[in-house]
């Protein structure tokens, strides 16, 4: 499905927006600050539901306003489907689908398939393991309905046993009531360990020669799942770590501690890789999931490249462009440049402005 029209009211910088977009290339550019990162936030919101900033939904209401309204219509060969989101200072999401309310946010995921790229995204490699197991979670999530379902309840499980873990610091006789929350933990967490690292084996068969074509034919990549605990042995490490469990108040063993491992010709990336290699192994990350998605769900996702041209050289940028063919692309800039031109075709040119789009 390919982004047809947005619409906005009182999201971010924009009181009122209504914008048509083209199925291929569409461009916005603009100086920094004036809003063109919030247009993608918002149609990455209505294809996720979620924030790729990780913004809280108050956050993205426009300032002095209560509410916020976003409505994305979405177009394949036979069909036209139309997405509404409501977000509120005072209550939870609102969303719906053709006009109907969903019950769970979750029931949106797998309509769009959709991959941002950011700046960010290439200090992926050198961050901490939480923005590894992000990336995967968020492209997992996209392809496999039941993996957002098993997370959610993971991540909800793994809070309500860390907050018992608290009251049982001070009421021993709480103790019996772990198992409960332990059998739960076990068994969505046993679910994420297996997808991830199926997830992974994937990505790495794909990204191999991704790889090697970015770094000229120098390097050879690696992937590895690095699982804080296997599924076989969950169950008995939560029991042996409930001492330390109480005595942290944090639950010490499961997938939230889970880590992605990247080596290039045999040596850790993140400990002895240059920041170019880091760099190159972020955009062949980004690059193999464009083709992971392509093959599970049958059809190109949609692109979001928010200013990330600027920070690629020249090979590395025709690198990137040469995976918008085909793919209806969203690249945000302060200039159309020459050399972008004369890459791709651009089919849509937006100038962005203070809370306007030309």
């Amino acid at each position: 499905m390919n982004i047809k029209r947005l619409e906005l009211a009182n999201f971010r910088n924009y009181e009122n927006l209504c914008v048509d977009f083209s199925d291929n290339v569409n461009i916005l550019y603009g100086d920094n600050a004036v809003g063109k990162t919030n247009i993608l936030e918002a149609i990455y919101m209505c294809a996720t539901t979620r924030s790729q900033r990780q913004s809280k939904d108050k956050d993205m209401i426009r300032f002095g306003c209560d509410v916020a309204h976003l409505r994305m219509t979405v177009v394949d060969e036979i069909s036209e489907r139309r997405i509404d989101m409501q977000l509120s200072k005072s209550k939870g999401k609102g969303i719906a689908l053709d006009g109907q309310p969903l019950v769970r946010a979750g029931q949106l995921f797998g309509l769009i398939g959709i991959i941002s790229f950011c700046p960010d995204d290439l200090s992926m490699i050198k961050a901490g393991p939480a923005e590894r197991r992000r990336f995967v979670d968020m492209e997992a999530s996209q392809i496999d309905k039941l993996y957002l379902h098993n997370l959610s309840s993971y991540n909800k499980i793994l809070a309500q046993r860390n907050n018992l873990l608290k009251q049982v610091s001070f009421n021993k006789e709480l103790l019996g009531t772990l198992d409960v929350w332990d059998e739960q933990l076990v068994e969505y967490g046993s679910y994420l360990i297996e997808k991830r690292k199926e997830f992974v084996e994937q990505l790495e068969e794909i990204a191999g020669p991704v790889h090697r074509a970015v770094s000229g034919e120098k390097e050879d990549i690696k992937i590895r799942y690095a699982p804080d605990t296997s599924v076989k042995d969950f169950r008995d490490k939560l029991f042996i770590s409930r001492d330390r469990d109480i005595a942290t108040t944090f639950t010490t063993i499961g997938p939230h501690r889970d880590d992605i491992e990247f080596e290039i010709n045999g040596k850790n990336v993140r400990t002895f890789g240059s920041q170019g290699q880091q760099r190159t192994t972020a955009l062949s990350m980004k690059l193999a999931e464009i083709e992971l998605v392509k093959k599970v769900r049958g059809r190109s996702p949609i692109l979001l490249l928010d200013d990330v041209l600027s920070e690629l050289d020249r090979d590395r940028q025709i690198q990137l462009l040469g995976f918008t063919q085909g793919v209806q692309t969203f690249i945000t800039c302060t200039g159309v440049e020459e050399f972008v031109k004369e890459r791709i075709g651009i089919n849509k040119v937006f100038r962005v402005g203070e809370g306007k789009i030309i």
